[in-house]
């Protein structure tokens, strides 16, 4: 269902290039931030490394079960930028729960690290291999970044398809869209495909790590789902609000007012 794009180089008006310097000074920022402070310390203390890996591991897994409320809306942006272009469309931001859940994705792994980097004996091959355990977990530390900052928002609706982070999903291949349940709560949007060739799950997107609740990404969704070029216009667009909840209806007998 994710929309396959042959592999070609970046056109050089795609519009995206700015936002290519941004996200690239991004990760060299993280990098540099990362890596300066650990090529300077000689030695980490094993104990103290393990321990903080423990309490890492605790921290995350209390991180999963806080849910916020989230009460955001789609907003209008004019230039989004998307995988392969610069459109208009609806944008989700990530919600405080997905930032908690994404630091501490990335963090976790930081006390394993300085473990095994404590491990290494004193020679001349450690130091080495040290320098570029260091250098390749700033890279990756980096390349998060690139990531968070290359595209507008968690997720996106404009006229070429759903995004979610990097993925995209063609409108043309949405057939139904409903509530996603994941350990008994609502957590996304389950996009039911007309043509499904993998063996997976139909994809998911929002949830948990997006500020906008389910039921307004599924209002909005299927408003568009059958008329995306109105996101492609460049006009100003207002993401629909989902029908009210019908109420109980009244038993026989009872009275509406005096």
């Amino acid at each position: 269902m994710p929309s396959r794009r042959p592999l070609r180089a970046p056109s050089l008006d795609d519009g995206l290039w700015s936002r290519r310097l941004l996200s690239l000074t991004v990760a060299v920022g993280v990098a540099a931030a990362v890596a300066v402070p650990l090529l300077r310390v000689p030695r980490f203390d094993v104990d103290g490394a393990a321990c903080g890996f423990w309490l890492m591991i605790g921290a995350q897994q209390l991180a999963r079960r806080w849910w916020p409320r989230r009460d955001a809306r789609l907003t209008w942006r004019l230039r989004v930028a998307g995988r392969d272009a610069v459109e208009s469309g609806l944008v989700a931001r990530r919600s405080p729960a997905g930032w908690v859940d994404r630091v501490a994705d990335l963090l976790w792994i930081t006390p394993m690290w300085l473990t095994g980097l404590s491990l290494l004996p004193e020679a001349q091959w450690a130091e080495v291999t040290r320098v570029a355990l260091i250098c390749g977990f700033a890279a990756w530390l980096g390349r998060a970044g690139y990531e968070e900052a290359r595209f507008t928002g968690r997720l996106a609706l404009t006229a070429s398809g759903i995004r979610y982070g990097r993925r995209v999903y063609d409108w043309t291949n949405i057939d139904r869209v409903g509530p996603h349940r994941r350990d008994g709560r609502i957590d996304g949007v389950r996009l039911r495909p007309v043509i499904w060739h993998s063996l997976e799950p139909a994809p998911v997107v929002g949830g948990r790590d997006t500020a906008v609740p389910e039921e307004r990404l599924i209002a909005a969704i299927e408003h568009y789902r059958s008329r995306p070029e109105v996101l492609g216009m460049g006009l100003p667009v207002t993401a629909p609000e989902p029908a009210p909840a019908a109420g109980p209806e009244p038993t026989a007998g009872s009275t509406t007012g005096r």
